[in-house]
């Protein structure tokens, strides 16, 4: 079977693009896991097929590079919005559905992409703060995270007794200033540190909210800066939360597999 597929990137989070519009690719998790797969697939941080919809835009069906079907990704979310915008379906604004329900998203000079409504947010002790904003992320603020091994440090969090069975994605946070963060991520699936995570961003983003005003928040990853903007009810509640960014196309092919 041949595929043919994009390739994109937002901030450095990569991803196999399908359009399967026409719902004729269905993939085996170890096919996933090949295509994903650096040295001897396509390489990415995960795979989505863009399936049609009868009601919405078009339907995100996201992989982990390990092959598995996963919760929402961010950074996914905004690429593949890009994509469908750049292989003709324009609109003044998306609807799309997820896995975790509906999604609006806007191209313009980058992507805007609102996030589900959180509705709580665990403090589990000093500066330890886990949430879910379409995938589960566990926060931890320090004073640098410039040096840190990501990969160590967060595998063990991932696959401590508590998150080991469903898993979690590992988010190490740094203060700037009172709007601006730099953000860190082991993600689960990828069992490795990637250079950005939208939702973990996003999680981020609004742990910071919890002790400062602003309901603006510049994010600095290894892989480029995003912006996550929101409405705090609470310390528990965030509404209207869009993650904004850049998605880029970097290029296509086709392959057997």
């Amino acid at each position: 079977m041949t595929i043919f597929f994009s390739k994109y990137q937002g901030t450095g989070n990569d991803f196999i693009i399908i359009d399967n519009r026409e719902n004729k690719i269905n993939l085996s998790y170890q096919q996933i896991n090949f295509l994903c797969n650096r040295k001897f697939g396509i390489g990415a941080d995960g795979l989505m097929l863009l399936n049609s919809h009868s009601l919405y835009d078009f339907e995100m069906i996201y992989y982990n590079a390990d092959g598995h079907e996963s919760s929402m990704c961010g950074n996914g979310g905004r690429c593949i919005t890009q994509f469908a915008h750049d292989i003709g379906l324009i609109k003044d604004k998306y609807l799309f559905t997820a896995i975790d329900g509906l999604h609006e998203a806007v191209v313009k000079d980058i992507v805007y992409l609102k996030i589900q409504d959180v509705k709580g947010v665990e403090n589990e002790h000093n500066e330890v703060f886990i949430l879910n904003t379409g995938s589960p992320h566990y926060i931890k603020i320090l004073p640098s995270i410039t040096d840190l091994d990501v990969y160590t440090e967060g595998k063990k969090i991932r696959y401590n007794s508590r998150f080991e069975k469903e898993g979690i994605n590992v988010n190490f946070v740094q203060r700037i200033n009172d709007n601006t963060i730099k953000v860190r991520t082991y993600e689960r699936g990828v069992e490795d540190e990637t250079l950005s995570c939208g939702t973990g961003v996003t999680a981020a983003a609004l742990v910071n909210a919890t002790t400062v005003g602003f309901n603006e928040v510049n994010i600095q990853t290894i892989g480029g800066n995003l912006l996550v903007q929101f409405s705090k009810e609470s310390d528990q509640v965030f509404h209207n939360i869009w993650l904004c960014g850049p998605a880029n196309f970097v290029f296509s092919g086709s392959i057997s597999i």
